[in-house]
């Protein structure tokens, strides 16, 4: 079966992507390590690397979070989408006009 296309990604996202690949490249800098070796500790093709540095919308979660892993930056996915922390969620969850109110029925007696 096809695959359909891709819906574009939104320029916000984009932006949030590249961003995050963009510190993705600045810690592997910092620690002195080459894409090829960023590559080779986390399993994935240094073209692979080259796409999250890049901040490319097609490359999987997963290899983000195996370079984060890799330069010991995964800790903070931890909060990423925390219902501690929604307070939009937290605001609609307890919104009372959303509430659905049962009327309980009266027992009836009458046989």
């Amino acid at each position: 079966m096809p695959r359909s296309p891709a819906r574009p990604v939104p320029p916000e996202v984009a932006a949030r992507i590249a961003g995050l690949g963009a510190r993705i490249k600045e810690a592997r800098q910092r620690r002195n390590l080459r894409q090829v070796d960023l590559a080779e500790r986390t399993g994935l093709s240094r073209s692979s690397i080259e796409a999250i540095e890049r901040g490319s919308a097609d490359t999987s979660i997963g290899s983000f979070v195996r370079a984060l892993w890799v330069l010991g930056l995964d800790r903070e996915l931890d909060v990423v989408a925390d219902s501690a922390v929604d307070r939009e969620g937290a605001a609609l969850e307890f919104d009372p006009r959303e509430r659905r109110v049962r009327v309980r029925k009266g027992l009836d007696d009458d046989f």
